[in-house]
C-alpha cells in the first residue's frame, strides 16, 4: 500500500497530517529518520525521548493524541537548526497539540492548560489575576501611561506583572528606563497575554484573540516601538504578530539596554565583583539571535567576571518551560533546570544570570529543590545593572 493510501484510511488520524502539511510541515514526508533530533533533544539527558518517532507517526497518520509524549517538545529550535531535511519539527508537533486541543484530548499532566485557556480569555493573564491590578507593580516607581509620541512602549508582560519574583525584575527595570531618561509608559490593565505559550499548545482560537486584542490596543494608542522583557513577548511581537499584517518595532530589553550603554544614556558607575555565567534563552537566542548583546551588557560592568557554560550562544541548554511547558506538570526528575543549574555550579559561578522570565521561574524553582540558596543566586540581567547603575 502506497504512503499516501495509508494515510487516506486513518481517520482521525489524516486531519493530522492535513494540518502539518498547512503549517509548512511538508517536509515531514521525507525525514530521513537519521536520529540527529533525538541526538541533541535536551530530553533524552533526563528520559528516553524520540522525536524521530514522533515525526514517523505522524507520517503515517499514526499519533496518538492522548499520549504525553506529543506534548513534551519545549520548542526549543535544537533538532530544526541540526535537521539535514529541514523537517518542520516545531510546526508538527504544534499541528498535532492542535488536533488534540479540537478533540478536548488532555493527559494528566496537560491537563492545566485548560485553566490557564479560560484565565486567558477572562482576565488576559495565565493566572487569573485581576486585569486591574496588571499595573500594580509599578506603583511608586513614576512610571506612566502609555501616550502617543513616547519613545517607546514598555511591555514587561504576563509574568512580571503578576509574579512575586520577577516583580522585582519589572522594578529593576523600571528604575533603569527612569535613570536613563527614556520616555516610556506602560498600557496597564489594557495589555494582554502576548499567547506565544498558548498558541504552542495548540490553541489557535485563544491565541488569535489575544493577537488581535493586542494589535488593537497598540495602534489605537500610537504605539510604534515596543521594549518587552520576555523573549516570547518579543519571539510573537516580531515574528506571528505579521501575520495579521501588523508590524511594530520590537527590541527585547538587553539589546535595549546595550543600547543605552552605548549612547551614554546609562552610566555604570559601581563594580560588581561576581563570577557570573550567563544563559541564553531559547527564544531569545536561537530563535532570533540575539547573543552578543547581553553579553555586551555584562561586559561593561567593572569587575564582573563573565564565564562561559559548555552549552551556550546557539547551543545553549533549555531550561524546559518553552513550548507551553511553563503550564504543565513537569516531574522534578525531568527538569532540565537541574542540569543547568549543576553546569553553572560546577564551572565556579556565583551567579546564574539570564534574561527570560520562563527561564527565570524555572532555576529558582530548581535552587530551592535542591537547597542551594547559598550555593548559586538567580538574577534577570536587569537586576545586576540597576544595582550598578
Amino acid at each position: 500500500m502506497k504512503e499516501e493510501d495509508f494515510v487516506e484510511t486513518v481517520t482521525p488520524f489524516k486531519e493530522v497530517i492535513d494540518e502539518i502539511k498547512q503549517d509548512g510541515g511538508e517536509a515531514v514526508k521525507y525525514c530521513y529518520q537519521c536520529g540527529k533530533c533525538d541526538s541533541v533533544c535536551p530530553w533524552n539527558k533526563v528520559r528516553n525521548f524520540s522525536m524521530r518517532k514522533l515525526i514517523r507517526e505522524a507520517t503515517f497518520g499514526l499519533t496518538e493524541i492522548e499520549n504525553e509524549e506529543i506534548w513534551r517538545c519545549t520548542t526549543c529550535g535544537k533538532c530544526p537548526q541540526k535537521c539535514p531535511r529541514d523537517v518542520k519539527q516545531i510546526d508538527d508537533m504544534i499541528a498535532v497539540r492542535r488536533m488534540a486541543t479540537s478533540y478536548g484530548v488532555f493527559p494528566a499532566a496537560v491537563k492545566p492548560i485548560r485553566g490557564v485557556s479560560s484565565n486567558l480569555g477572562a482576565e488576559g493573564n495565565p493566572f487569573g489575576e485581576s486585569r486591574k491590578n496588571r499595573a500594580d507593580w509599578a506603583d511608586g516607581l513614576s512610571v506612566k501611561t502609555f501616550e502617543e509620541g513616547m519613545e517607546v512602549l514598555y511591555f514587561p508582560g504576563c509574568y512580571l506583572c503578576y509574579d512575586p519574583r520577577l516583580k522585582k525584575v519589572a522594578k529593576a527595570t523600571a528604575s533603569i528606563l527612569n535613570k536613563a531618561g527614556v520616555d516610556y509608559g506602560i498600557l496597564g490593565e489594557q495589555e494582554n497575554c502576548c499567547g506565544e505559550s498558548i498558541r504552542k499548545t495548540g490553541n489557535e482560537e485563544m491565541f488569535k484573540k489575544l493577537a488581535k486584542e493586542n494589535i488593537k490596543t497598540f495602534i489605537e494608542n500610537g504605539v510604534k516601538k515596543i521594549v518587552v522583557s520576555s523573549p516570547h513577548c518579543l519571539h510573537t511581537f516580531k515574528n506571528e504578530y505579521p501575520e495579521f499584517r501588523a508590524n511594530f518595532e520590537v527590541v527585547h530589553i538587553t539589546e535595549f539596554l546595550f543600547q543605552l550603554i552605548n549612547e551614554g544614556r546609562l552610566q555604570i558607575n559601581k563594580e560588581y565583583a561576581k563570577k557570573i555565567t550567563y544563559h541564553d534563552p531559547c527564544y531569545l537566542g536561537r530563535h532570533n539571535g540575539v547573543f552578543d548583546e547581553p553579553r555586551g551588557v555584562l561586559t561593561k560592568v567593572p569587575g564582573l567576571e563573565l564565564i562561559e557554560m559548555s552549552e551556550s550562544r546557539e547551543e545553549s541548554f533549555c531550561c524546559g518551560m518553552g513550548g507551553g511547558r511553563i503550564w504543565m506538570e513537569t516531574h522534578t526528575s525531568d527538569r532540565f533546570a537541574n542540569l543547568r543549574l549543576k553546569d553553572a555550579i560546577d564551572l565556579g559561578a556565583e551567579e546564574l544570570v539570564t534574561a527570560c522570565p520562563y527561564c527565570i521561574t524555572m532555576f529558582e524553582d530548581s535552587r530551592a529543590v535542591g537547597n542551594l540558596d547559598d550555593v548559586i543566586q538567580i538574577k534577570d540581567i536587569t537586576e545586576v545593572l540597576n544595582e550598578v547603575i
